[in-house]
């Protein structure tokens, strides 16, 4: 079964500023769809090719470093997609709940996630994630996941440069601003929250 790259659940334009077109355009449709292929090539005729995408991360995890890298990346744009919304969203009273506990308010949660964020050296990651009943920030480095841990992922945020280069420059913290401001679908992250286990890759 090859897996198809994801479509975008809003059209080029709805995340702009913060996220041009063209960037989703590159970002999207040639970093993703690289990922995509990548795994797809190397699952071909072997015993992940029916897997689910999880499960050949879970497969993949310390044994063949390439199909690791490609089909983990291929999850979390996949997630980081469906983590920006185009629309105003909040978070349910539960998550919201939760975040007050954890972080002291939405806006305290919004301001760590840009602080750690922008403090992560190289590319990688920057999650809201549950775990027993309880919210935090993890960070994955290059193209490590949650898709196979322990915790439930409930947003994430993209931090290798091709994410934000075309708009923002070298500037991450421009972007992590204009991303956790404005365009966090918080209602994903509910979603997420509600259901209690991993999101599924459906590409």
């Amino acid at each position: 079964m090859a897996f198809e790259l994801t479509p975008l659940p809003y059209d080029d334009t709805a995340l702009e500023p913060a996220v041009s077109a063209e960037t989703l355009s590159f970002h999207h449709g040639k970093h993703h769809q690289a990922y995509i292929d990548k795994t797809n090539a190397a699952i071909e005729g072997t015993d992940h090719a029916d897997k689910s995408l999880e499960e050949v991360i879970a497969a993949a995890r310390g044994s063949n470093q390439g199909l690791f890298n490609n089909s983990a990346q291929s999850w979390n744009h996949g997630f980081y997609w469906h983590s920006m919304a185009g629309e105003s969203t909040a978070p349910s009273d539960e998550l919201k709940s939760m975040i007050d506990e954890a972080f002291g308010s939405v806006d305290e949660l919004i301001s760590q996630l840009q602080d750690r964020g922008a403090g992560h050296f190289a590319s990688g990651w920057v999650w809201l994630a549950e775990k027993g009943g309880k919210l935090s920030i993890e960070e994955t480095h290059d193209g490590d996941t949650l898709a196979d841990s322990d915790f439930n992922p409930l947003l994430t945020i993209d931090l290798w440069e091709h994410a934000y280069y075309l708009d923002h420059q070298n500037k991450r913290p421009a972007y992590l601003k204009a991303v956790t401001e404005e365009k966090l679908n918080w209602a994903f992250a509910s979603e997420n929250l509600a259901r209690g286990s991993t999101w599924s890759y459906s590409g």
